[in-house]
């Protein structure tokens, strides 16, 4: 991937780990949180996603579902800025 997908994937793994850290959760807490909606998933599954920050957004979603996310805030102005030197 070139270096302008790293800052979009690097935004998305910031945004999981964000609302994990305010939780609490751990990636079993998470897997289990997951099962609970339907989900099956892996501590290694996780982990590489996390890792590689190379998950679906439909995957994020499920995740802030499992973690009952009722809004996240995402500033765009720091992607904006970037953006525009390119």
């Amino acid at each position: 991937m070139d270096n302008k997908n790293n800052r979009w994937r690097s935004e998305a793994h910031r945004i999981l780990k964000a609302e994990l850290a305010r939780r609490d959760i751990s990636y079993h807490d998470l897997t289990e949180k997951l099962a609970n909606i339907g989900i099956e998933e892996t501590i290694p599954g996780i982990r590489g996603k996390m890792h590689r920050g190379t998950f679906s957004f439909f995957w994020l979603l499920q995740c802030l579902e499992a973690l009952e996310v009722e809004q996240i805030n995402i500033d765009l102005k720091p992607l904006y800025n970037v953006r525009n030197n390119y």
